[in-house]
């Protein structure tokens, strides 16, 4: 495999394995932003892609899919368990979301970690040509960037940020938290989704490492005695909105958003939750308000329904088994209180969905319900808005998502808050058509000129600019 000039370093490969009722093997290219963003320019630079190939023990060697190189980093089942399941999902994640659940702390977990971000280290190092770049992504891997650069000083190495940066009083509990600083700091440029985060990355470094902060730019000694400068700033992400205006405009597409609506009874009004069944995702206060709407008779069965789809999630991991039976709960109760024989007050639908199937929901929905308590970005608010030609539909999102920084003409929510969060699902059912064509026209702006090709341009200039070659 001849050197590359451009290397991805992310926990997974972008491709799946797929084996065949005959037993043959196949690679499938995954969908996903980061790799719609990304394979263009992989193309034309050479690139090779570093992550696990999402089986425990599976030893591969380097290959090639659709001009990309890919690396394989092996993982054993206990290192799935210890540094995955364990250090990245159940000690950074819920860190990261403002403590919603509880952060485990294991010594023999961050043991995994560091062992693990070390061997991705070595496996982008063995690739990257000389003075090549390399990306390295999210919250698995944030020691990697200073490994790299222990190994190989000649990279420019980028590390990009996809999850929320803690503020430094619940950053503070991490026993590891000086390391992890130092290991995003090997970057020449961190990447946040929020002008926030970056406050709070540039906070924790000044008062933790004691590194001298202006504006953006950190001064990292050298062991040679002097600095270089590391950048930390915001670089929201998007979505790649070409397949959804597609999807959108097909016919049959449009057809099954209509068949949807008709078998759910044709209601005046269509809610729409679209999430991994996540505690961050505050999927439990939306079934709480809508639940509530009903009872007080300000919505009724007859005239909305909610659709809830919450995919699976990490469910060998407690927090999430208990999630998914609290939900469960509250669904069956309000179903049982509400339903008709010709109506549902809640369809649950515990399942992921091809993208088709996602944008027959987005254009048969009059209502987007973005409820987070917590998240980097989230992608579905976007995707919901891209989708909707039609200028019609409402999106009601809440603050403390990234999206609500650029989607400033979504109906803004605090989840929290059960009362305003009824009230602003009453604002989204009775908004007249004129102003959700408005709003709706200022938000598709937004998301077509910011797609996730803009995001990926605008980080890669800025770490031209810190290490041009």
């Amino acid at each position: 495999m001849p050197a590359a000039d451009f290397v991805v370093v992310a926990n997974r490969l972008p491709v799946d394995r797929v084996i065949g009722a005959d037993g043959s093997e196949e690679w499938r290219t995954s969908p996903g932003g980061l790799v719609a963003a990304l394979e263009p320019m992989m193309r034309r630079a050479h690139g090779a892609w570093v992550g696990w190939p999402g089986q425990a023990d599976l030893h591969l060697d380097p290959f090639e899919i659709g001009g990309i190189d890919l690396v394989p980093v092996a993982l054993s089942a206990e290192e799935i368990a210890e540094y995955y399941e364990g250090f990245s999902n159940d000690t950074i994640w819920p860190l990261y979301h403002d403590v919603i659940a509880p952060p485990q702390y294991h010594r023999e977990w961050w043991d995994a970690y560091t062992r693990v971000n070390r061997r991705f280290a070595e496996a982008a190092a063995s690739v990257a040509a000389e003075n090549g770049t390399v990306w390295v992504h999210d919250y698995q891997l944030q020691l990697v960037p200073q490994l790299l650069r222990e190994l190989r000083p000649d990279l420019t190495i980028g590390y990009f940020h996809h999850i929320p940066f803690p503020a430094h009083g619940l950053y503070a509990q991490l026993p590891w938290r000086d390391q992890v600083l130092r290991g995003l700091l090997g970057a020449d440029v961190i990447g946040f989704q929020r002008a926030q985060d970056a406050t709070y990355f540039l906070t924790a470094v000044r008062r933790r490492l004691r590194h001298e902060v202006k504006g953006s730019a950190v001064a990292v000694p050298v062991e040679d005695g002097t600095t270089r400068t590391a950048i930390a700033r915001a670089f929201p992400i998007s979505i790649d909105t070409t397949p959804y205006l597609e999807l959108a405009a097909r016919p049959d597409v449009r057809a099954r958003a209509a068949e949807i609506r008709e078998s759910l009874g044709n209601p005046a009004k269509i809610l729409l939750g679209v999430d991994r069944l996540d505690y961050t995702k505050g999927i439990g206060h939306r079934i709480k308000a809508y639940g509530e709407l009903l009872t007080e008779g300000r919505l009724a069965v007859e005239d909305v329904t909610l659709v809830q789809v919450a995919s699976p999630s990490r469910e060998r991991v407690d927090a999430y088994a208990h999630l998914r039976d609290e939900i469960e709960l509250s669904v069956g109760r309000i179903n049982g209180d509400f339903d008709t024989m010709g109506h549902t007050a809640i369809r649950y639908l515990h399942q992921g969905y091809p993208r088709e199937e996602m944008v027959a929901l987005y254009l048969a929905a009059d209502v987007m319900l973005v409820t987070a308590l917590r998240d980097g970005m989230n992608l579905v608010a976007k995707e919901y808005v891209a989708t909707r030609a039609d200028n019609r539909g409402v999106l009601v999102l809440s603050e403390f998502t990234g999206a609500a920084d650029e989607l400033r003409q979504a109906v803004r929510v605090n989840p929290h808050d059960i009362e305003g969060l009824k009230d602003a699902i009453m604002t989204a059912v009775e908004m007249p058509k004129g102003e959700q064509g408005k709003r709706m026209r200022s938000l598709r702006r937004r998301v077509l000129e910011n797609d996730v090709e803009a995001w990926s341009s605008s980080f890669l200039k800025a770490l031209d600019e810190v290490h041009p070659h």
